[in-house]
């Protein structure tokens, strides 16, 4: 299955892409500048391009990213300390920034005679983020078949949507992934803040999978209390 990833940089996404490319054939990462505060991701996501010997497309969506405005994520507002459960994580939310992604996405799939997009959405968005919920990604995939009707039918491919985040932690460790090699922090500081909502929940996840996570927090403390640890 010729498959082309949508590749943030993060724990998720470069996951994501080590398995497509040891299952399948990788045919490239796609990345996207939406003018998101810790958009340091994006170094990482090429560095795993780098890695898995393929090519990294890097989308400039600042522009349209300055107009999706009132989340945390692109405007002037404190990104939220807690786990993704909380309610104040909705401040996160990117209004319609994955449908936009995926669109473009299959595009440049179509163009290139791929058969699938794929995408880490998992189990663990599902709380705040409704563009990463199995009826979003099972619609955006039916509208799809309409929209390249003709020109190929191109597979969303979302092996992660109904699992945890640990899940995914403990498929990494197996597959041998570097984890210092990947961002998730939304607040894009010199190292992960161990506080915001991806820094919380990446600490659990390794805690959940039994493994020992590499990755360097101001603050290491923070997640036992968001998670009742």
């Amino acid at each position: 299955m010729k498959t082309l990833v949508i590749c943030s940089g993060g724990m998720d996404s470069v996951t994501l892409a080590h398995k497509i490319a040891r299952e399948h054939t990788l045919i490239g990462l796609i990345s996207f500048d939406y003018g998101q505060r810790h958009k340091k991701e994006l170094a990482y996501a090429r560095a795993c391009a780098d890695e898995l010997g393929t090519e990294h497309i890097l989308i400039d969506m600042s522009d349209i990213g300055r107009r999706l405005s009132g989340s945390a994520l692109t405007d002037e507002l404190d990104v939220p300390d807690g786990h993704y459960a909380e309610d104040t994580m909705k401040i996160t939310v990117v209004p319609n920034r994955n449908a936009i992604m995926l669109s473009i996405a299959f595009g440049i799939a179509s163009a290139r005679g791929a058969d699938a997009v794929a995408t880490a959405v998992h189990g663990g968005d599902h709380f705040i983020y409704p563009d990463c919920r199995p009826a979003f990604t099972e619609s955006f995939e039916a509208m799809q078949r309409h929209a390249l009707e003709g020109l190929g039918e191109i597979r969303l491919f979302t092996p992660y949507v109904h699992s945890s985040k640990a899940a995914i932690a403990a498929e990494g460790l197996k597959l041998g992934i570097d984890y210092r090699n990947t961002w998730s922090c939304y607040k894009g500081g010199e190292v992960h803040c161990g506080r915001c909502g991806t820094c919380v929940e990446r600490r659990e996840a390794f805690h959940l999978a039994g493994g020992i996570d590499p990755t360097i927090y101001a603050d290491t403390e923070f997640w036992k209390a968001a998670c009742h640890v």
